[in-house]
């Protein structure tokens, strides 16, 4: 059966079939696009994608926030055979992949080898996210600046490599751990505690500690070309002041104000980081027949000696992405499909930024990130929207049969307000919160605070 038959059989929603067409998204015509996610970084890529009302999106398996501004899809999408079948019987012009796990799972690898445009890089080429250990090496070779680190394949070597670099400890899951993988304490007992549990799942990295303030900086490549967006940053904190658990991050903001003082602005870092990091590890993949085509994610930290690669994902940032594409003042599927295509190269050097700022809030469940409680009905949502300045986007959402909007994960919405400053985005995003009640839910009222006077300073 084909994979169009397959998904009917699932209740799937399908696009009607549309004719091949040679377009060149941004410049002519309407582009079919093929989004796989379900989160909130994902619904953020379709948010951006629809405003360019030009394009017919699907998205595999979206939520309901999705389905507002995209055809969804009941569909497999860490199959690469289902994914590709689909993905030639309705003739879409490129796929974008959000998340990871597809990544990991292959399925960029079988959308090329039908010739179809995929934005998302080759299973081998996302070990760089997949593997810490793959990612320091490329480090290395490439001569990127990084913490040292020492990989532990059991307690013992694990203990020696702690008791090596010395408090504050740092221990991280060498695979994939969505967000939770890494310990940073002064506790020795606690950083043991944590590699033991994630030693369960493979060999763990036991790093020095670097100190500083950590930046994110998302950079297109097709393989060749570079481009950067402008850089931002998370917290991963669950509480206020930074404490508590990690998670998989609690909101975000852009611009980052202090590299103006340091580096002379945002656009002078992004270039930078493209020079020193971005450029050297794109070159040093294709030299090692890797290449890496997609979004390259740059987490860095700014220390008193320089910046140093903490790691890198192989795709967009969350919930980074949900403020930062706030700031795209071109459209998003030129620069997809371009570095989908091997013609980035085309495109101006720097992008084009919006002097705006973009502030991102995660309303969390009760219990997250250890215990989560899901069923929780979501209200106020169209309150939130009906606020200036103000976007929601859904992640860990679905819909009864009575169409009532109840949680169904960790982190549940962003709430994403845009201003003239970040102090301005920071009020429009609590405000937008402040109309949305799940019981139990909890977000951290310290995002962007001091980013925000450090800009009115």
């Amino acid at each position: 059966p084909t994979a169009t038959d397959t998904a009917l059989r699932r209740g799937a929603v399908i696009c009607v079939h549309a004719a091949p067409r040679d377009v060149v998204p941004g410049e002519a015509g309407a582009v079919r696009i093929l989004g796989l996610g379900s989160g909130a970084r994902e619904h953020a890529i379709v948010a951006a994608l629809h405003s360019e009302r030009a394009h017919s999106i699907v998205t595999a398996p979206g939520n309901p926030g999705i389905a507002t501004e995209s055809e969804v899809i009941r569909l497999d999408v860490n199959n690469p055979s289902l994914v590709t079948d689909f993905a030639k019987d309705e003739n879409f012009d490129l796929v974008v992949i959000g998340p990871e796990a597809p990544l990991v799972a292959g399925v960029a690898d079988a959308l090329r080898e039908a010739g179809i445009p995929v934005f998302g890089p080759s299973k081998a080429a996302a070990e760089i996210e997949g593997s810490k250990t793959f990612a320091k090496d490329v480090m290395s070779r490439a001569g990127v600046p990084t913490g040292g680190a020492r990989l532990a394949a059991t307690l013992e070597e694990a203990a020696a490599a702690i008791d090596e670099f010395g408090a504050p400890y740092v221990v991280k899951a060498d695979g994939l751990a969505s967000g939770k993988g890494v310990m940073v304490t002064e506790s020795r007992e606690d950083a043991l505690i944590h590699a033991e549990h994630w030693l369960a799942a493979g060999p763990v990295l036991v790093e020095e500690f670097l100190d500083g303030q950590e930046v994110s900086q998302f950079v297109f490549s097709d393989g060749v070309n570079v481009r950067a967006l402008p850089p931002a940053q998370d917290f991963k904190r669950l509480l206020a002041g930074d404490e508590g658990p990690n998670t998989g991050g609690m909101g975000a903001y852009t611009p980052v104000p202090f590299l103006n003082d340091r580096f002379g602005g945002e656009r002078a870092f992004s270039k930078l980081i493209v020079d020193q990091v971005a450029k050297p590890v794109v070159d040093e993949m294709r030299a090692a027949g890797t290449p890496f085509a997609g979004l390259l994610y740059c987490g860095l930290i700014v220390t008193t000696a320089g910046i140093r690669v903490i790691e890198f994902n192989a795709r967009f940032g969350d919930p980074e992405t949900q403020a930062v594409l706030e700031r795209l003042d071109q459209p998003l599927s030129e620069l997809l499909y371009a570095s989908a295509t091997g013609t980035l190269g085309h495109l101006p050097e720097e992008l084009a930024i919006a002097d705006n700022a973009a502030v991102t809030i995660v309303l969390a469940s009760e219990g997250y990130p250890e215990d989560v409680q899901s069923g929780r009905t979501i209200s106020g949502v169209p309150d939130a929207l009906a606020e200036p300045n103000v976007k929601v986007l859904q992640a860990a959402t679905t819909e009864r049969d009575d169409d009532t909007l109840v949680t169904s994960g960790g982190r549940i919405l962003n709430v994403v307000g845009t201003g003239a400053t970040i102090a301005e985005a920071r009020a429009f995003a609590y405000q937008g919160l402040s109309r949305i009640h799940i019981d139990g839910a909890q977000y951290r009222a310290d995002i962007a605070e001091l980013a925000a006077r450090e800009q009115q300073s």
